[in-house]
């Protein structure tokens, strides 16, 4: 059977899966049976996952974790973490649980602004053009107000518009490059509707200016960015160096090899770029179970890695006069409003599990959630390493992967607690108590 097929968006969700399994699988019944195992009992349930987006065939799961005991700005939350990794929610509420004992987490939102912009071509007079953008400016306002009159009356709307001028960089390349406070929404919506009306107005009026009879304006697009570096939140955790003793580890002595390995971080990007996605692995867990864009927090986070000119750490940390101070200033847009926020029932289970937070609130735990998850994963390369405790979490999907027994599991786990894991060595034990 040919694998080229028209109309496919056209065909029912059945006749989809049959196409598949037709055309690419050997065991064509149980390829189809599969799908169909993961839908939702549930039709109405279904039908809402099968609208979320396009030539959709069935529902893929991610486990969604919680992660207990996090102490931030005095109130305890338990964190939803929607995740495939190992180790990661363990990591985080061990983090939470040390930092908890010490005082807990603090946060604090340095700024909310998200930008758009409008890029155009010119061909002119730049002093015209300033001039005619200048004379438009409230023009530009007026026509977006049926689009902001409902965000304005909340408080939010559109802060600034200005004329950029680009050609240093690229020919005839200019820009409107506007500001946005969208409350409690992600907002790209709203920003992309304004950014097209300005795109509209400016046109129109370039148009009908005898000034540019003589000069080309070419509106090349309208479209909000996910660099958002003055939509800041800060976390942190800080303690004497004292209470960093424990089991054994000399507090004076962790904080010194903790703070090497930041430092190797800042300006090592090979280093950076590792020691950065651990950030990323409660980012994006939380930012999953709550029904935000992780693809457009993890563009704008590694921008922000990337402003000083090379790659570096997104965490810092300083010992001065005997206290530890580790910290993390980190771009985050996202919404408790709009999206699947209110569609999904596990976003919204989530929602519930976080005591309704507003935007600045899930900016905050977010934050906090990378900072632990940071802090977890560097006290544990500076001190036991990190296989040992990653690879004891990893041992339940080695053991699934050879479809161990519940009593091939339970004598490996205990097996395990005293002896390293590898996969090697989990392979060896499960064959010598098979035969």
């Amino acid at each position: 059977m040919t694998k080229k097929i028209s109309g496919f968006s056209k065909l029912s969700k059945k006749e989809k899966i049959h196409w598949l399994t037709e055309t690419y699988f050997s065991g064509k019944e149980a390829a189809s049976q599969l799908l169909k195992t993961y839908w939702n009992s549930d039709e109405k349930l279904q039908q809402l996952h099968d609208e979320f987006i396009e030539n959709t065939i069935t529902n893929y799961y991610l486990p969604l974790g919680v992660a207990p005991n996090f102490l931030i700005n005095d109130t305890y939350y338990t964190i939803p973490m929607a995740i495939e990794e190992s180790s990661v929610v363990a990591a985080a509420s061990k983090a939470a649980k040390f930092w908890e004992a010490r005082g807990g987490f603090k946060t604090t939102v340095l700024g909310t602004t998200k930008i758009g912009q409008v890029h155009f071509m010119y061909t002119g007079d730049v002093g015209v053009l300033e001039a005619f953008f200048n004379e438009i400016k409230p023009t530009l306002l007026e026509d977006a107000k049926p689009i902001t009159a409902n965000m304005e009356k909340r408080g939010g709307g559109i802060k600034s518009i200005t004329l950029i001028d680009k050609t240093a960089t690229l020919a005839n390349y200019y820009q409107l490059h506007c500001t946005f406070e969208t409350l409690d929404a992600m907002g790209a919506n709203f920003i992309n509707s304004c950014l097209e009306q300005f795109a509209q107005t400016f046109k129109n009026g370039f148009d009908a200016d005898i000034r540019f009879r003589e000069s080309e304006l070419s509106i090349i697009m309208s479209i909000l960015s996910n660099y958002v570096p003055d939509c800041i939140v800060r976390a942190e955790v800080s303690c004497p160096v004292t209470d960093l003793t424990e089991k054994g580890i000399d507090g004076e002595e962790f904080a010194a090899k903790f703070a090497q390995a930041i430092a190797i971080a800042e300006v090592e990007p090979y280093r950076a770029v590792t020691h950065n996605k651990g950030i990323m692995n409660g980012i994006d867990a939380v930012i999953l179970a709550t029904g935000n864009d992780f693809r457009a927090i993890e563009a704008g986070i590694h921008a922000y890695a990337s402003k000083d000119g090379i790659y570096k750490s997104l965490t810092h940390v300083s010992v001065i006069d005997g206290v530890f101070r580790f910290w993390m200033d980190i771009p985050l847009a996202v919404g408790t409003v709009g999206g699947l926020t209110k569609l999904h029932p596990l976003v919204k289970w989530c929602f519930e599990l976080l005591q309704h937070p507003n935007a600045k609130q899930l900016m905050q735990i977010i934050a906090v959630a990378g900072l632990a998850q940071n802090f977890a994963a560097v006290k544990s390369l500076t001190t036991t390493g990190i296989q040992q405790g990653h690879m004891k979490m990893h041992l339940m999907n080695i053991l699934n992967q050879f479809e161990a027994s519940i009593s091939e599991k339970e004598q490996a786990v205990t097996y395990f607690k005293t002896n390293p894991v590898s996969h090697s060595a989990v392979v060896s034990y499960i064959e010598k108590i098979r035969s």
